[in-house]
């Protein structure tokens, strides 16, 4: 059993920063990429950054040069800096990440409960 849970979400001004974070335990024998997204009601969930288990990292066109992803394996936590933020970054955000089971070395896919972000112009 695996469990991702997220923290950080709540209301800012346009122009201010949130962090969340995201912290998986259970079950793990490594964990490879991990992910956030975001979802507006009525629309589909939007992949928002990457990073890959050596760092790598990459973002949707809108939110480059603002928010920033990281991680740290040892705490098998991912995190997303989100400075700037704009009213359209207003959504539920979601922590993704591709985990490698103990017992058989299958890799699955784990989500995150979701945490609200609003930015009030």
């Amino acid at each position: 059993q695996v469990h991702l849970v997220e923290s950080g979400g709540g209301l800012v001004q346009a122009g201010g920063s949130l962090r969340l974070s995201c912290a998986a335990s259970g079950s793990i024998f490594n964990i490879n990429a991990m992910y956030w997204y975001r979802q507006v009601p009525g629309k589909q969930r939007e992949l928002v950054a990457t990073i890959s288990s050596s760092g790598r990292s990459n973002y949707i066109n809108s939110v480059k040069g603002r928010f920033t992803i990281s991680r740290d394996n040892a705490k098998n936590a991912v995190y997303l800096q989100m400075n700037s933020l704009r009213p359209e970054d207003t959504a539920v955000y979601y922590c993704r990440a591709d985990i490698v089971s103990p017992t058989t070395h299958v890799e699955d896919d784990y989500w995150g409960q979701g945490t609200q972000v609003t930015v009030s112009s």
